[in-house]
């Protein structure tokens, strides 16, 4: 090669690193014109479901100005406080520039957001991290000691401060993160651009709403790779599929199982992959095992309530497994607001006298919602009134709404941090099976979702044994059946205590209550063969939960296989194992069916 021919190409060596962050650039100048188009097609949300309404900050600063007249020394304590840390820390890092190390001050606060060691150890990102973090404490220490507020609007208070706090995290914003700027030098700024059109892809799949993708939706098929176990469609109607499972064992119990799954959520959390499917594990234990699969509603849907779900889901799905398998009772299984219907439908079966129904099993349900957790946020006349507004004008709830309302109550593992991850490292979402099924939501219908939050939750008619539907007056006390319920510790969404309240209300004399570890989905899908997570049993249900829990055993792993040893109890003698269907009830198609499949 001639030095002419060297030089040239250690020119072009020299020269493609601009040339490539120009082409980024540009790259970037397109993708603004596809952000600012999407953005326009952006749905008008209404303010009640924005935020609450101006009231509850005029009732905070109401509070706050009586601390101010009557206690003035504790809003003083509270300022110097943070004037105090805020200012030692500008000195403390003043000092180290002064003295030419360019060493950030000694830190010691950890916070599993700020994993990058610069937090740490370079002066200015550790100003930006301390500051936001005396910041955080300053606001949160303050709304604690706000007293002359009523609990209820204080609970709510204290979560909004927090999203406020969330959001305003520095990791959260390219100029003061350091993974993201670091990421951004070493790839000559594809990493913006990766990150760019992933934001774009997710506002144009969104119609201009701002949803994380969570997981890789390439990566998954219903039916494909994920909700794969063997099975047939054997009845249809407007509301629901029912899948009968084939069985994998010779001989099975004489009692089948029906099981009603949320349809807040799609039925095949519970088969996500052989190794944690529950719905294979139930069939591998010997039982004759139907899932019901809703529908997920649209606009004709708008009139349909909590008396279709009983009427035309539970008692038909009820009467369609008896006629299938011949027999006269079945044992039933209820997750989440369907275990919560499974209750209403109990009791009405009890007020006409249908036996059909053996056992009941409850996952992770609130029949009592005297505590509503931290959902109560979400449940006050505002916010309610809103959703009344919205479902009026549309007749349903759309999946968006119910998805950012889960999402809020873990904002940072939900939101935030799949969000610096997707847009400001440019990373793909991952090929995770549950993220991909947190994404796939369903509607509600306009009706149901009214009467479950203004009869159910607010109201709470179904514990106080005032409710009305199919013609009757509900309660919790004609909930006689032999039943089990599961509740997770650490859920946010059906918390342990008032799931255990509302077991303790219902009238059957032959209750067994399991507390699993770990939160909603987790401490159920929790197979034996992972041997993660433990369980609490204590047959004493007379004492308040923490008494209860307080007397409990701990046991290492699954709940399931005890689960099992019970529900054989209730399950008869075995006999030869069922296929599918019937003359009458011919395979409608292979399982997982048509009704779970993702709305395009």
């Amino acid at each position: 090669m001639t030095t002419e021919e060297t030089e040239a190409v250690d020119s072009a060596k020299q020269d493609s690193p601009a040339s490539e962050l120009e082409e980024n650039l540009a790259k970037i100048e397109k993708l603004s014109q596809r952000l600012v188009s999407a953005l326009s097609n952006q749905r008008n949300v209404r303010p009640g479901l924005q935020g609450p309404t101006p009231d509850l900050y005029a009732k905070a600063a109401s509070a706050y100005w009586q601390e101010m007249v009557s206690n003035p020394s504790k809003i003083f304590e509270q300022q110097v406080s943070y004037w105090g840390n805020t200012l030692k820390h500008y000195m403390e890092s003043q000092q180290a520039l002064a003295r030419g190390t360019l060493a950030a001050p000694e830190d010691d606060r950890d916070d599993p957001r700020f994993v990058s060691p610069l937090w740490k150890s370079h002066p200015y990102f550790n100003y930006v991290k301390q500051q936001y973090l005396f910041t955080t404490d300053a606001i949160e220490n303050a709304v604690e000691a706000l007293d002359g507020i009523e609990p209820h609007d204080k609970q709510r208070l204290e979560f909004f401060s927090r999203q406020i706090i969330d959001l305003m995290s520095p990791t959260n914003f390219l100029a003061t993160n350091p993974e993201a700027l670091e990421r951004a030098v070493e790839t000559e700024g594809q990493s913006l651009v990766s990150g760019l059109e992933n934001l774009v892809r997710d506002l144009e799949d969104n119609q201009g709403d701002l949803v994380v993708n969570l997981a890789d939706k390439d990566a998954f098929q219903v039916g494909g790779n994920i909700g794969t176990a063997e099975g047939e469609v054997v009845y249809r109607n407007r509301m629901f599929e029912l899948i009968q499972y084939a069985p994998q064992t010779e001989k099975v119990h004489q009692t089948p199982i029906i099981l009603f799954p949320p349809w807040i959520n799609k039925f095949y959390i519970l088969d996500l992959k052989p190794a944690n499917s529950m719905i294979r594990w139930i069939v591998d234990q010997g039982y004759t095992l139907f899932v019901v699969s809703w529908v997920n509603p649209d606009a004709r849907y708008a009139d349909t309530g909590l008396e279709d779900y009983i009427e035309e889901g539970y008692l038909t799905a009820i009467d369609e497994v008896k006629a299938i398998t011949g027999e006269k009772k079945l044992n039933a299984v209820g997750y989440c607001i369907a275990g919560t219907t499974l209750s209403l439908t109990l009791s009405l079966m009890k007020k006409r006298g249908d036996t059909s129904v053996k056992s009941a099993t409850f996952f992770t349900t609130l029949t009592d919602f005297e505590d509503q957790g931290e959902f109560q946020v979400f449940l006050t006349d505002d916010f309610v009134d809103a959703i009344e507004d919205e479902v009026s004008e549309h007749g349903y709830l759309d999946s968006f709404y119910m998805s950012r309302t889960f999402s809020f109550l873990r904002s940072t593992d939900l939101i935030y941090k799949p969000a610096v991850r997707s847009y400001m490292l440019g990373q793909t979402p991952p090929a995770f099976d549950l993220l991909y099924w947190n994404g796939d939501g369903t509607n509600l219908p306009g009706k149901m979702a009214v009467e479950y939050l203004r009869s159910l939750c607010q109201k709470n008619e179904l514990a106080e044994g005032t409710i009305e539907l199919c013609g009757e007056t509900l309660s919790l006390k004609d909930v006689t059946v032999p039943l089990c319920a599961i509740a997770c510790e650490t859920d946010h969404i059906a918390a342990w205590k008032a799931s255990y309240a509302g077991v303790r209300a219902m009238g059957s004399k032959k209750k067994s209550f399991i507390l699993s570890e770990s939160g909603h989905i987790a401490g159920i899908v929790n197979p034996p063969s992972k041997k993660k997570y433990g369980h609490y049993t204590n047959p004493d249900l007379k004492a308040e939960a923490p008494a209860w829990l307080e007397g409990a055993e701990f046991h290492e792993g699954s709940w399931w296989p005890r689960w099992e040893k019970w529900l054989s109890t209730h399950s008869g003698k075995m006999v030869e194992a069922r296929q599918p269907g019937d003359s009458r009830h011919p395979s409608l198609g292979k399982a997982p069916g048509t009704y779970v499949q993702r709305v395009k």
